[in-house]
């Protein structure tokens, strides 16, 4: 039989996953602006994740690409930040955000939550359908 881990000491974190009305690069770049205006050190990462789109009845996996940005050292070190988008159907982007955020760096998040949607051009969770001309 294994042994438990009793005694080591694991960080915890939480993952928060919203949908965005804003394209992946403008999300990574103001976090980059809020790290940089902070001294964190970061590094850039891409990946890939598996989404789903409808043909008539059939679901169709395909991949979206990922892109990414993590603290490596400073006082919010393990945030991270990872966003995509994909078109779901014949038309509208889809786009999505997922932060990781450490448990040492509660409290700090709300602050830092703040000022990322101060940085984006529009407010994230705020869709426009259809506008006037």
């Amino acid at each position: 039989m294994g042994e438990g881990l009793e005694g080591v000491p694991m960080s915890m974190e939480r993952m928060l996953e919203i949908p965005v009305s804003i394209v992946p690069t403008e999300a990574i770049r103001a976090m980059r602006i809020i790290g940089e205006s902070r001294g964190w050190e970061m590094s850039r990462f891409q990946d890939s994740t598996l989404v789903h789109r409808w043909a008539i009845i059939v679901p169709i996996a395909k991949r979206a690409r990922v892109l990414g940005l993590k603290v490596t050292d400073g006082e919010a070190k393990g945030l991270e930040i990872r966003s995509w988008s994909y078109v779901p159907g014949s038309s509208g982007r889809l786009s999505f955000v997922t932060f990781r955020i450490p448990e040492e760096f509660n409290e700090g998040w709300k602050e830092f939550l703040n000022q990322w949607t101060t940085k984006l051009p529009r407010c994230p969770w705020r869709w426009t359908f259809m506008r006037d001309r």
